[in-house]
C-alpha cells in the first residue's frame, strides 16, 4: 500500500476514494471518463500527457472556452496533469517510479502499445503486486481482433446498437453522443471498483481488461433476450418501444412529447385522460400485447388526438392522471431543467478567470459524496509538484525540464 498524505497531492476531497492515487495513461473519451468518475468519487488522478500538446481533445474545438477544447473540459475535472515525454528514458522512468505507488492505473492504447513502452500489466504489477490496472481497447485483449484500433462509431455498428437506432424507415443511425466510449468508461469504473475491493482481502491486484464492443453489447439487454427467445431480428423502431405500446413520442400542436404507458392501469388513465375512455375498451386494444400487435392502428389515433393541444396542455393533463410523460428537451432546456438542477447535476468552477459549467457527477452518497472542486489541468500544471511529492528533488526537476522529459 502507497504512504498516504504525500506532499503536494491534489486538495482534499472527502469522497470515498480520497486515499487512492491513480495513474491516469488514457485519452480522448473512454478512460479520461472512467477517471473524472474516479476523481469526482475522491481519488488522486494523475493525468500523463505529452508534453506541449497533451490530450488530443485539448486541440477537438471548436468550441473552445479559456484556450482549451470544451471536448477536453467536459471530462477532466479534479485531476493533476504531469506532462512526460514517454519515448524518453528519464521521462519513463519517472512515470515507473509514480506506478509503483499508485492504487489503479487505466491506459486506453491499441493492445500492445503500453507493454512496448515498458508500461504494460506485467512490466508495472511486478513492482507493484497490489496494483489495479485497467486497459480500455475498441476489441478487448484477446480474440481475433483484439489488435485493431477501436473507435465509437465502429462498435456502435458493429455491437448491433445502430441497427435497432433510428426511423423504421430510415438508415441506421448512431447514439447522438459516444455512447460506445461511455460504456466502456463506466465498465471500466466497476471493474476497477471490484478489483479493488478484492484487493482488500487478498492484496492482490488484477488487470481489468474492457472493450467497447464488448459493453455496448452488454446494452443490447432485452433487444438481445428477444433475439434468443425469437429468433427474429430486432428492427429500428424510431422513439417508440419494441415491446410496449404506446412507448413513444408524438406531435402536439406545438412541439413534441414522450410517452410511456407501461402498463393496462395506465393504458386506461391515459384513454380517460385524453378524452377518449372507449379506446381502453376498444379490443383491439385492452392489453398491452394487443396494443403492440395493432399498433399500426393504434398510433395513428393517438397521434391525431395528440395533435390538437400543445405540449404542456397534455402534460398537465397526464401528470394529473399519474401517466407518465415528458417533453423532448433541446441540450439547452435539459441543463436548465429545474429538477437537473434541484438535482445538483450542473456545477461551476473557476476557471482562468471566468465561471465554467459542467456537468456533475450522478452518484448520490450520503456520507461520503463525489464533488467538483477543480477545473481541468493544463499540459503539466502539475509536474513540479508531483514529481516533488514521489521524491525528485529540485536539481532533478530542473534537470527533466532541460532535457525535455518533462514539461
Amino acid at each position: 500500500m502507497r504512504p498516504r498524505e504525500l506532499p503536494g497531492e491534489a486538495p482534499a476531497a472527502d469522497g470515498p476514494l480520497r486515499d487512492l492515487v491513480v495513474l491516469d495513461l488514457s485519452r480522448i473519451l473512454s478512460g479520461p471518463f472512467a477517471t473524472m468518475t474516479l476523481a469526482d468519487l475522491g481519488a488522486d488522478v494523475i493525468k500523463v500527457e505529452q508534453p506541449g500538446r497533451g490530450d488530443d481533445t485539448r486541440q477537438w474545438g471548436p468550441p473552445y472556452q479559456g484556450g482549451e477544447a470544451a471536448y477536453y473540459l467536459s471530462v477532466n475535472r479534479n485531476k493533476r496533469s504531469l506532462a512526460v515525454d514517454l519515448k524518453s528514458e528519464e521521462g519513463l522512468a519517472a512515470v515507473r517510479r509514480l506506478a509503483r505507488r499508485a492504487d489503479v492505473v487505466v491506459e486506453n492504447f491499441r493492445p500492445g502499445t503500453a507493454e512496448r513502452l515498458g508500461l504494460g500489466y506485467e512490466d508495472l504489477s511486478s513492482e507493484n503486486p497490489g496494483l489495479v490496472y485497467a486497459s480500455i481497447s475498441g476489441y478487448g485483449q484477446t480474440g481475433p481482433d483484439s489488435s485493431r484500433a477501436g473507435y465509437d462509431a465502429i462498435a456502435q455498428a458493429r455491437s448491433g446498437i445502430m441497427s435497432v437506432t433510428g426511423e423504421p424507415d430510415g438508415p441506421p443511425v448512431r447514439m447522438g453522443m459516444s455512447g460506445s466510449d461511455l460504456i466502456a468508461g463506466t465498465w471500466a469504473v466497476i471493474g476497477i471498483l471490484a478489483a479493488l475491493h478484492e484487493r482488500d482481502r487478498t492484496g492482490r491486484g488484477q488487470w481489468v481488461d474492457i472493450s467497447l464492443l464488448d459493453g455496448s453489447v452488454s446494452w443490447l439487454t432485452y433487444v438481445a433476450s428477444g433475439y434468443f427467445a425469437s429468433g427474429e431480428v430486432p428492427r429500428r423502431y424510431g422513439s417508440a418501444h419494441p415491446t410496449i405500446a404506446p412507448y413513444q413520442a408524438f406531435p402536439t400542436a406545438d412541439g413534441h412529447l414522450m410517452l410511456a404507458v407501461g402498463n393496462d392501469q395506465l393504458w386506461r388513465r391515459f384513454a380517460g385522460a385524453v378524452g377518449r375512455p372507449d379506446l381502453a375498451d376498444d379490443p383491439r386494444f385492452t392489453s398491452n400485447p394487443l396494443r403492440v400487435e395493432n399498433r399500426r392502428e393504434l398510433i395513428p389515433v393517438l397521434e391525431e388526438i395528440l395533435r390538437a393541444e400543445p405540449t404542456a396542455t397534455w402534460l398537465a393533463r397526464l401528470d394529473d392522471a399519474g401517466v407518465p410523460a415528458g417533453p423532448i428537451q433541446s441540450v439547452a432546456e435539459a441543463v436548465q431543467d429545474p429538477q437537473v438542477l434541484a438535482r445538483g447535476m450542473v456545477a461551476e468552477l473557476d476557471y482562468r478567470g471566468g465561471p465554467l459549467r459542467t456537468l456533475a457527477c450522478p452518484v448520490r452518497l450520503t456520507r461520503t459524496p463525489a464533488s467538483v472542486r477543480t477545473p481541468p489541468p493544463a499540459v503539466g500544471e502539475h509536474s513540479d509538484e508531483i514529481l516533488a511529492a514521489y521524491g525528485y528533488g529540485p536539481a532533478d526537476i530542473e534537470r527533466l525540464h532541460s532535457t525535455g522529459a518533462i514539461g
